[in-house]
């Protein structure tokens, strides 16, 4: 059956089987335990038969026995009684034993899958572009990476299971020929009823559990959505609307869940109603030829207890077919993830980049987030290194997405960005994004320690340099008066601190980077005045010798810039050049420490 996507089972069967291929070892090992039930079903109804044929009855024990045992193991009843028990126990200690070590074996795989496709994911969805995020929304990338990765597990555990279920199929088909063919042919005359079923109830049940999966990540995206902004939810009131907004999409999620359980019910319904049929036509004719002495009682025990085992993997085999569409649904949407293309990608023959001089160039550069909707118009300007340049503009001019393509989260639709004199697409993605730090009007905290985020610039840095660059941020007062001082941690998003102390603590992170070029995307917008000196006076410290774009609204904040770039509507309206400062050039050779800067 094939997808709406394109993916047919077959195709998704050997994207999991590549994506396991690490552990194709361990999978081989669970299929051997597997295979070892096979044996263990074959002989769990022969003491039941030993003890009719050949205890109550007069029947030889079978021949494969009687060749192992000494003569003394079956002379007498009470012998074979105790041989008959013995067995019994000992074929339910050994499937104990193969069933801990498959379960064992089995999570310890899935979970190792599990995590391993997750990464994958994770990894992939880092480098998709902003366009992509933006126009998908983070949580359906979530609801792939934490929900619909685990479709591995089920299947790559349950493929040797599903194996196991064929080949005991085929031994109990085997040992009931050899009993009585007429049984055998009675019994299996179900399977194409069976198939047949699991055909039909497979192609309705796929696309129903997609549908599942989407609205699971829709009614999850309400929740990400009012948790993020829990603060404007109470503060109007809105917590009933936004729990009735919840629920709305729950509830389809619900209706389409009972759906699929219909579904589902029937096909189980219909598995039972033709193997009770099978059953029947078994039991009536093996009844039959116990009454003519064509079969003795204990075969018809052996056959009727090989039945209920060989509509086991009948059913099993049937019922995959419907219930593996749920996890195919969902391996199909965690595959589709991967299949999404970067934006922004790094050409085969890309150059390294060490550290930029800091001259930056926009040659007739145009931008549209959607095709037909232009959201920068022809922009061209120059800067020296070194240059602070102030770029102002009403809300929605285009600066910030001017400073997205200067690092490269999105490429022009026309033009060209220059570093240096080298178009942006000519150099390595990592090597260039290095040579940027970037302040924003919302500081963006990661849920550990000061101390972490502050290097999260430079994970490698010691404390002394973390210390350094705290105290060239203004910021180091004030951590040392916290509990754990450096050690304490910020809460989710750093909301445990204040709006200053968040924008001092990253701006600490862009000193210890010491790059060569320095944005600030509103960086005092959301502090008080007071707040706003200290941050500017850490400021024009991290500025000094660095090419900077410093984005305002307040034109006093552009007060000590060396040029000014005002846009509207996406377009330049003014580019003026003032009096360069002392620190002009000062960047040009290479790089400068942290101490120097805040001296």
């Amino acid at each position: 059956m094939t997808s709406p996507n394109g993916y047919g089972d077959l195709a998704l069967f050997r994207l999991l089987l590549l994506q396991a291929r690490p552990y194709w070892p361990h999978i081989g090992g669970l299929f051997l335990l597997t295979l070892l039930s096979t044996p263990l079903a074959l002989l769990a109804p022969l003491p039941l038969k030993i003890a009719v044929d050949s205890v109550i009855g007069s029947r030889p024990i079978p021949g494969f026995l009687d060749a192992l045992l000494p003569d003394a193991a079956t002379r007498s009843s009470t012998a074979v009684l105790v041989l008959a028990a013995g067995l019994v126990a000992a074929v339910a200690l050994l499937s104990e034993i193969v069933e801990l070590a498959s379960s064992v074996l089995s999570t310890y795989t899935g979970e190792k899958l599990v995590l391993g496709f997750r990464a994958r994911l994770f990894r992939h969805a880092q480098r998709l572009s902003f366009l992509y995020h933006d126009s998908r929304g983070t949580t359906d990338t979530a609801y792939r990476i934490q929900y619909d990765a685990p479709s591995i597990q089920w299947i790559m555990s349950g493929f040797p299971s599903l194996v196991t279920a064929f080949v005991t199929l085929v031994g109990m088909a085997y040992v009931t020929f050899r009993i009585d063919w007429q049984l055998a042919l009675a019994a299996l005359a179900v399977s194409p009823f069976l198939a047949l079923s699991a055909w039909f109830y497979g192609q309705r049940l796929r696309p129903r559990w997609g549908r599942v999966y989407q609205l699971d990540s829709s009614a999850l995206s309400v929740v990400d959505e009012v948790l993020a902004s829990l603060r404007v939810v109470q503060a109007f009131g809105q917590e009933a609307r936004e729990g009735e907004r919840f629920i709305h999409r729950s509830s389809e999620s619900v209706r389409t869940r009972v759906r699929v359980a219909l579904i589902e019910g029937g096909f189980s319904l219909i598995v039972g109603l033709i193997t009770a049929a099978g059953t029947a036509a078994v039991l009536f004719i093996g009844v039959s030829h116990v009454l003519s002495d064509a079969l003795s009682l204990g075969d018809l025990l052996l056959v009727m207890g090989y039945l209920g085992q060989l509509y086991g993997p009948l059913n099993e085999l049937s019922n995959s077919k419907a219930t593996v569409q749920g996890s195919l649904a969902s391996a199909e949407r965690a595959f589709s993830l991967l299949d999404e293309v970067p934006d922004v990608v790094e050409r085969p023959d890309a150059r390294p980049l060490a550290r930029a001089s800091g001259t930056v160039a926009f040659r007739n550069v145009s931008f549209a987030y959607r095709e037909n909707h232009p959201v920068l118009h022809d922009i061209s300007f120059a800067v020296d290194p070194g240059t602070r340049l102030g770029i102002s503009g009403k809300t929605g001019a285009g600066k910030s997405t001017l400073m997205s393509l200067l690092t490269r989260f999105y490429d022009p639709s026309i033009g060209q960005i220059l570093l240096d004199g080298i178009d942006l697409r000519d150099y390595k993605l990592a090597d260039l994004r290095n040579q940027f730090a970037i302040v924003l009007q919302e500081p963006v905290l990661f849920s550990t320690s000061i101390a972490e985020n502050i290097a999260y610039a430079r994970p490698e840095a010691s404390e002394e340099e973390i210390v350094e660059a705290a105290k060239a941020a203004n910021a180091h007062e004030f951590i040392v008066g916290l509990p754990r001082g450096y050690e304490t941690e910020v809460g989710e998003r750093g909301l445990s601190l204040s709006g200053g102390e968040r924008q001092r603590i990253a701006l600490a992170r862009a000193f210890l980077k010491d790059a060569p070029i320095l944005i600030l995307d509103e960086p005092t917008s959301s502090v008080d005045t007071n707040t706003e000196a200290v941050i500017m006076e850490a400021m024009e410290r991290l500025m000094r010798g660095r090419t900077t774009f410093m984005i305002a609204h307040r034109l006093s904040t552009l007060a000590n810039c060396d040029a000014r770039l005002q846009i509207e509507d996406g377009r330049v309206v003014a580019f003026e050049r003032y009096a360069l400062s002392a620190a002009v050039g000062e960047n040009a050779a290479g790089s400068r420490g942290i101490g120097e800067g805040a001296s």
